[in-house]
């Protein structure tokens, strides 16, 4: 479960003790519009406390969710491009700093968000993040070069509802391309419903309700992308799991493993 604000910072971490879940720490880009430049570097500055106070909570796994949207009119001005950007690198930095992979917002941003993670980790062996130190593209649906360039970084891409649309052409042809220890799973609940949940604006107008994006439509999704692929299920359930573990190594213990199997 990741955060998006400082508000939500213990909302997250309270919700993963209380469920046997696992929560990520971060200022979202949308958010960096609602704070002014100085409550923004309040909101780093606890973000920073929080990483070191819970270094040791086993169920903090990520920073997140960080990133840039240049999507919404309102964050594409100069002034709020730049704004983001301090915020993102500085995020990039602490994750960095507290040993932690992130899990990246990258809407309309690929190229910039990969200009900043080479700058941050430039001094790593070949521009790369110490192993288990890179994290997620989260709902990529960037280019066949960009999706190359986060996956030389150590990265996974995430692939949820978005790829069950019939028109997705483009990430279809990914998900069924890329290589198998790239991609994870997921359904940004309750955000991007799969297309079997979808209702058009036209439906919900004439009373239709939209269907509820719950992270029980994962399965679905999975088989979807296994078809693509050309492989089973429970082939695919195994590598997307590896994945997912590989992208977040904290997960192992909590998922009753170690990096070399059942614990």
């Amino acid at each position: 479960m990741p955060a998006v604000s400082q508000n939500q910072f213990d909302v997250v971490r309270d919700m993963a003790h209380a469920h046997g879940d696992a929560y990520a720490l971060g200022i979202h880009p949308l958010t960096v519009g609602l704070r002014s430049p100085n409550e923004l570097q309040t909101e780093l500055t606890e973000l920073n406390l929080q990483l070191n106070r819970h270094r040791s909570d086993p169920r903090l796994v990520a920073v997140g969710e960080i990133g840039l949207d240049f999507f919404v009119p309102e964050l594409c001005t100069p002034s709020m491009r730049q704004l983001q950007e301090q915020v993102y690198r500085a995020q990039l930095q602490l994750a960095r700093t507290h040993g932690l992979p992130v899990l990246l917002h990258v809407r309309r941003s690929a190229d910039v968000l990969l200009k900043h993670l080479r700058q941050v980790w430039r001094d790593a062996p070949s521009g790369r993040p110490p192993e288990g130190l890179a994290g997620i593209a989260h709902a990529f649906n960037g280019s066949d070069v960009q999706a190359s360039a986060f996956l030389r970084m150590g990265f996974r891409l995430g692939f949820g509802g978005a790829v069950t649309f019939d028109a997705a052409r483009r990430l279809r042809h990914l998900a069924a391309t890329l290589p198998p220890q790239a991609i994870v799973l997921e359904t940004d609940a309750p955000d991007i419903p799969p297309q079997w949940l979808y209702t058009t604006a036209a439906r919900r107008d004439a009373g239709e309700p939209q269907g509820i994006n719950t992270p029980a439509e994962l399965p679905r999704i999975g088989a979807l992308v296994a078809e693509l692929r050309g492989v089973s299920v429970d082939e695919w359930a195994m590598q997307t799991t590896a994945n997912a573990l590989a992208a977040l190594p904290r997960l192992y213990p909590l998922c009753g493993m170690t990096s070399r199997g059942v614990a």
